[in-house]
């Protein structure tokens, strides 16, 4: 305690400066609060299923693997909140619909490379791309063995990672080599998608399977994408972008906390009655009596 003190002290005299940071991993103290997590899992048979969800939802991500040995998400993940997500993140939901040229130029940026089928889906207006190529603002390219329509923004990545050829005409300012063209056009893919493989990846763009796979480690390894085993019923390792992950994470958990929220007491002291067959539907053919026309199920 007066070490505490003499702390605050030095705060409030400014001889101590307090700078608020975000961490890629818990501090030691925030570790040692968080292992308490173990507890639950001692007595994990006692609680509901959804509780115990919850509780492992709101744990960081590396404790959990550490914990569990690895970290599997598959059966904590909501996968109706996995599909709304989805279709947000591809501006496939009804406000991210294109409304005209601008909101179609926009979708090129967010979603790179998309065909003239794509950006109908979205309500991009019929011959805006073409618009926007007319302006200098899009250009069209083959990737994957059909023809798409691209932000010119995406010029040089598009060259030097895929090989596409360019229309000519395109300003030597969109041509300027980057550091790691294939490298940010996996990582906008995972940001605009829910987790997804390395074959997924590598069929969108039109590479060797094996060539997605080390840009997608290498991009792991610099902390823009995770690994694991996410997406409800799939199989084998998944990539995920961190923020995706994240919202995915507090969007299930918030769905889980929904359905457990507690009941009105009205609904709580009908319960007993109707465990001991008194009233409607007790008699013969109610829930005593073999199932007739009056009989009542109960869903637990």
């Amino acid at each position: 305690m007066p070490g505490l003190t003499e702390l605050m002290a030095d705060i409030e005299a400014r001889r101590v400066r307090l700078i608020e940071v975000t961490t890629r991993e818990p501090s030691p103290f925030a570790r040692s609060l968080l292992f308490g997590y173990v507890a639950q899992f001692l007595y994990e048979g006692d609680s509901p299923l959804a509780e115990r969800r919850a509780a492992a939802l709101s744990l960081d991500s590396r404790l959990l693997s550490e914990l569990l040995g690895r970290a599997e998400l598959r059966e904590l993940l909501d996968p109706a909140v996995l599909d709304e997500l989805e279709r947000e993140l591809r501006w496939l939901s009804e406000d991210r619909r294109g409304k005209d040229a601008e909101g179609g130029a926009d979708l090129l940026r967010v979603l790179g490379p998309v065909t003239d089928a794509e950006l109908a889906e979205r309500g991009a207006e019929p011959g805006g791309a073409a618009e926007l190529a007319a302006a200098r603002r899009a250009i069209r390219v083959r990737v994957a063995g059909e023809e798409r329509w691209a932000a010119i923004e995406d010029a040089g990545r598009l060259r030097d990672a895929l090989g596409a050829a360019l229309p000519v005409g395109v300003p030597e300012a969109f041509t300027e080599p980057v550091a790691d063209p294939l490298g940010d056009l996996l990582a906008r893919f995972a940001r605009t998608h829910g987790p997804f493989t390395s074959a997924q990846a590598a069929a969108h763009f039109g590479l060797g399977t094996a060539v997605a796979d080390g840009a997608l480690h290498r991009l792991a390894a610099g902390g823009r994408l995770v690994q694991g085993e996410f997406r409800p019923g799939g199989v084998g390792h998944e990539w995920c972008d961190p923020a995706v992950l994240r919202r995915l994470r507090r969007r299930s958990l918030a769905a889980l906390r929904q359905g457990r929220e507690a009941r009105q007491p009205a609904a709580l002291a009908a319960v007993p009655p109707q465990r001991q067959h008194v009233g409607g539907g007790g008699g013969p053919g109610g829930v005593g009596g073999g199932g007739g026309p009056g009989a009542v199920t109960y869903r637990y």
